[in-house]
């Protein structure tokens, strides 16, 4: 995450998209390639792939991916989404983040005049974007951290998220997944560009001890699903303490302490989280060693 801040913040424009431009060509033509070659991933491929490592029905779950990272996926984003609901189940929840913001969050909110729930696109891939769109996928109300879910506590993940003043806070669909026992699966991402759970140590203790957010707090606009508009007051992340994180240094530690396990889905390397485990984890070692996604040897800044 700091690493692509640091590049986004100190890179020409014109630059940038000239770079994705040439990313997705070469991605687009590698998949070309695979389906050529009959490397084809199918729903069922799927489907035996989230169950053997480890996705049960009724199992809470959110999901951080990258699809072109699984490999060719006959059927695209809709055989993801409907490979992991089918192992869910009707007693299961699917939570996926699908912020409209991919820059920084102080950049954005200075920016936005109102947040739209039904319009305001995922800026973070097409499953998320398919996902959002979904007729029985409820999203948060917040502007700059919204969750979509589809399940039969969609409302109980979902409904709160907006009435704190951070996004990770107790109301946020991430402490709630955390409280109810819920796992998080990284396709093909890794803390680094998909960290959002760690937020929740920081908005879960007391006076956290560095500057993570932004001095100002600030009130936008926005427009629900039923078209009604109010106002909302959020805090965001400071760019210049981001700039310092340090996430995927936290993986082995996790992975060490049975939070988190190296897998596969596809072609796409892939963690599986204990949700509740994370968090508990991330106070624990906050509080006794001082480790952070800043500081993920326990050293002070």
């Amino acid at each position: 995450m700091a690493l692509r801040d640091f590049v986004r913040s100190n890179t020409p424009q014109f630059l940038l998209n000239a770079f994705r431009k040439y990313k997705k060509k070469k991605v687009n033509a590698a998949l070309k390639n695979q389906k050529k070659k009959g490397q084809v991933i199918t729903k069922d491929d799927l489907i035996a792939n989230f169950k053997s490592i480890g996705i049960v029905e009724g199992d809470n779950l959110l999901v951080h991916s990258s699809l072109s990272k699984i490999g060719f996926v006959e059927g695209g984003p809709k055989a993801v989404v409907d490979a992991l609901l089918t192992c869910l189940g009707s007693e299961g929840n699917l939570l996926m983040p699908n912020s409209p913001n991919g820059s920084l969050q102080l950049d954005y909110i200075r920016n936005l005049t109102c947040f739209d729930v039904n319009h305001d696109k995922s800026a973070l891939g097409a499953i998320t974007e398919y996902f959002r769109k979904l007729p029985n996928a409820i999203r948060s109300l917040h502007p700059t951290e919204p969750v979509s879910c589809v399940g039969k506590d969609a409302v109980y993940f979902t409904n709160e998220h907006h009435l704190d003043h951070t996004p990770y806070a107790k109301n946020s669909p991430w402490y709630k997944l955390a409280h109810k026992g819920g796992k998080i699966l990284y396709i093909g991402v890794s803390l680094d560009n998909a960290g959002t759970s760690l937020h929740c140590m920081e908005d879960a203790v007391e006076e956290f001890k560095y500057p993570v957010y932004y001095h100002e707090e600030f009130t936008v606009e926005m427009k629900d699903a039923h078209g009604n508009v109010s106002q909302i007051s959020t805090k965001v992340h400071n760019p210049e303490f981001s700039a310092k994180r340090k996430c995927d240094e936290l993986l082995p530690l996790f992975v060490e302490k049975g939070v988190a396990e190296e897998v596969k889905v596809g072609k796409a390397k892939t963690y599986l989280f204990d949700a509740k485990k994370m968090l508990e984890h991330m106070i624990y070692y906050y509080e006794k060693e001082g480790i952070t996604m800043y500081t993920p040897n326990g050293e002070e800044l």
